[in-house]
């Protein structure tokens, strides 16, 4: 596109964010047509968290449904929430209720959490939600704005910092982005917001409380008085006649209507809340014998966070504040001073550190004598913890390090476990301004993420020979697989109460180690392959390790037990490189999942005592021989003297009924019905097929390459078999799994270093 076509891009998006304005009449109109528009503080942080829709995601074992507000959709995922999703509904539950008010509307939200686990990044996520949701025709958001010239002969006017209003084209906007509906009475406001309920197809009605916000009352009053004095009939009419009073909308952002009180904002409490006095102004500007809120800078977090959201962050810092706050829910009133008092209606979100329910602690045995009592009974605190999920934190880390930020979605494990596993290629600037490509092998971001997640979860419940890999994948992909058998999570006695990712290795440590290996040369050589610039899974592993103790952030006995905790991590990540070679050593011999469909239908028929149809559409009983076949030889399960021809013994009667029709059954959730077919599930879920379509062993491997040596892999001899194998080998890492030629060299070596052993 051309520089002028991105001109136009930016038209089009302004005209579609922005309304002309319009009368108060109307804006009343338009809200008598779309009731929700009129929405309360509360209810409109809700409507735009729902509006963006939720995904089903599975999280510590446990299938969840999360809102796809806190992926941070508008923004390409780049502050998404990873993980946390029932700390994250759980927010939007008590939000539902103060919104409703039922019970919990005089309640401060509280969020908490040690560092590194997402609360900086629900801030901005939060800010780029509301922001975007306001630019739409459902999430506008409105206020008024100010003209008072004409109602005088005379040239006064309104003055909002130090520009007076010169004619009646200038217009001063509520610096609080009041609610166009404060304008009217009070009895008005019941009577037209009690229409607007009954118009509202919702379980939350709207409500609009409060009055006018000084500035905007001082621009009322003057003009009420200015007609009062001509003794003008339809006094309210005037006053907010278009000439004077027009509704526009604003798009949501910080300063307005999103307030954050930064941990680095300083100033007097009344200063950091709602402003300061501009003592210059109030010397120009005299309002009947008090402080005219004109001269009033509203710059305070409450101010800008009026109508929609306001946040202290980094809480700790600002503890003064809090029991300064403790009437704003329910009250929804400050003052500028003694003699100006400002309604605030306006969703109230504390964030911090751990720190601070130390400090709200620390008169904790004081107990009815506690000051600090009516503040904690004030907070509703939601704990954001560290991720125990394998594939979030891989997820997170990439992020880190490559500034990929699109979400992960996939329709199954299966791609997600493609995404966990693959490898990263990062361009690094040396100390001589050359740049060299730097990569990641398959499994080392993943490496990484499961020893932080190990690291993190809590080994008291652990169920009789399970480690804490196997509750990282359990926790991932809310199963376990052993041999045959798929055990869900539910199958194991983990507790409740467990302190799983309350504490471990942060993201932060992680990325700082990896980030350093990117500028590290490795120590390795090959006459051909760059291999020095190709950072393996036990690079990763052996670096965060020996560096816990130069990390000031672990304690002495955290850091003696995250060491103790890297031997089953090298241990699984080793099977995974395994698998890999495996599998690119046996990938001819794979059988298709055609084959496997075929052996699925036929037994699946046997034992329900059905026929099938075959090509030419004639139903025909299942084929015994064809059964046997795929037993014999691609299960490997029995031999021919499990059969009398092919008539299957007992053990292989068994194993149709109970591995495979069950399983088929369970994860068919028995959809079977007149129009059933086997293609109707995926026969991966089967653990028993899943087995046979992608996972061989290293006897399958002695029986196929009869002269095959495992010892000779780093430099074959020329015409051996080994040398035949290492090549297709190598090429099939490439092509299966995205392996370099450099890191499929170095993880076949890894791999037959390690078979070698035990080869003979």
């Amino acid at each position: 596109m051309t520089g002028e076509d991105y001109l136009h891009r930016a038209d089009d998006s302004l005209r579609d964010t922005y309304e002309p304005p319009m009368s108060l009449s109307e804006y009343v109109d338009l809200l008598l047509e779309r009731p929700r528009l009129a929405s309360h503080a509360s209810k409109y942080l809700l409507e735009a968290i729902e509006a963006a829709g939720t995904r089903t995601v599975i999280e510590e074992g446990e299938r969840k449904e999360r809102y796809r507000f806190f992926d941070d959709p508008h923004n390409d995922g780049e502050h998404a929430i990873l993980g946390n999703t029932e700390v994250l509904n759980s927010f939007v539950d008590d939000l539902r209720s103060i919104a409703a008010r039922r019970g919990k509307d005089e309640k401060i939200i509280w969020l908490e959490g040690p560092t590194a686990t997402g609360k900086s990044e629900l801030k901005r996520c939060l800010l780029n939600g509301l922001r975007e949701y306001s630019k739409t025709e459902d999430g506008r958001r409105y206020t008024v704005e100010w003209n008072v010239a004409g109602a005088t002969d005379t040239s006064a006017g309104m003055t909002y910092g130090d520009v007076p209003v010169e004619d009646e084209d200038d217009w001063y906007g509520s610096p609080v982005q009041v609610h166009p509906l404060t304008v009217f009475p009070e009895d008005v406001r019941r009577e037209l917001v009690a229409e607007l309920n009954e118009r509202l197809d919702d379980h939350i009605p709207v409500h609009v409380e409060g009055r006018l916000d000084p500035f905007s009352r001082e621009a009322y009053d003057y003009l009420e008085e200015q007609y009062r004095r001509r003794n003008a009939e339809d006094l309210f009419s005037k006053v907010s006649a278009p000439e004077h009073l027009r509704v526009k909308n604003y798009v949501a952002d910080l300063g307005q209507g999103i307030g954050v009180l930064h941990s680095e904002d300083d100033g007097s409490p009344k200063e950091r809340l709602v402003g300061s006095w501009m003592h210059g102004m109030l010397q120009q500007l005299n309002s009947r014998g008090r402080k005219n809120p004109q001269a009033f800078s509203y710059d305070g977090v409450l101010s800008q966070g009026n109508g929609i959201l306001t946040i202290v962050e980094d809480a700790a810092q600002h503890a003064d504040l809090l029991q300064k706050l403790l009437n704003v829910p329910d009250e929804g009133s400050v003052k500028l001073d003694k003699g100006i008092g400002m309604d605030i209606d306006t969703q109230m979100i504390i964030i911090s550190n751990p720190d601070l329910e130390a400090r709200l602690n620390q008169h904790a045995e004081r107990a009815g004598s506690d000051p600090l009592k009516a503040l904690k009974r004030r907070l509703d605190k939601h704990e954001f913890t560290y991720l125990t999920n394998l594939s979030l934190e891989t997820e997170l880390v990439r992020r880190e390090l490559t500034n990929d930020t699109p979400v992960w979605e996939a329709g199954g494990y299966d791609e997600v476990a493609a995404k966990i596993r693959e490898p990263v290629t990062i361009s690094v600037r040396d100390a001589h301004r050359r740049v060299r490509e730097r990569e990641l092998a398959p499994h080392a971001i993943e490496a990484a993420a499961l020893y932080a997640v190990v690291s993190r979860l809590d080994d008291e419940d652990l169920p009789p020979g399970l480690d804490l890999v196997d509750k990282a994948v359990i926790f991932d992909r809310g199963y376990l697989e052993e041999g045959d058998e798929r055990r869900e999570k539910d199958d194991f006695d983990f507790e409740d109460d467990a302190e799983d990712g309350e504490a471990g290795i942060p993201v932060t440590y992680t990325r700082d180690i990896v980030a350093d290996l990117l500028n590290e040369t490795q120590d390795r050589h090959h006459p051909e392959l760059a291999v020095e610039n190709v950072i393996m899974p036990r690079d990763v592993l052996n670096a965060m390790a020996e560096r816990l103790a130069d990390a000031p952030v672990f304690s002495p006995s955290e850091r003696t037990e995250f060491e103790n905790r890297l031997v089953p991590v090298k241990n699984y990540v080793f099977g995974r490189q395994e698998q890999d070679v495996l599998e690119a050593i046996m990938r001819d011999k794979r059988v298709d999942e055609a084959t496997v469909e075929e052996y699925i239908e036929h037994v699946y028929a046997w034992v329900e005592g059905e026929t099938i149809e075959n090509e030419r559409g004639e139903a025909e009983q299942p084929d015994p021989l064809k059964m046997k076949v795929f037993e014999v030889e691609h299960l490997g399960r029995f031999d021919e003297d499990d059969y009398d021809g092919s008539v299957p013994d007992e053990g292989v009667e068994e194993f149709r009924r109970e591995k495979v029709v069950t399983a088929l059954n369970r994860h068919a959730w028995r959809m079977r019905d007149d129009e059933f077919r086997v293609s109707d599930v995926n026969v991966k879920e089967i653990p028993v097929i899943e087995q046979v379509l992608g996972s061989h062993d290293w006897d399958d491997v002695r029986r196929t390459f009869e002269d095959f040596e495992p010892s000779q892999w780093d430099d074959p001899p020329s015409g051996t078999e080994t040398e035949t194998v290492k090549e297709f080998t190598l090429r099939n890492l490439q092509e299966l799994y995205d392996y370099s030629p450099a890191s499929a060299e170095l993880t076949s070596r890894h791999v037959m270093s390690q078979v070698s052993y035990r080869w003979d």
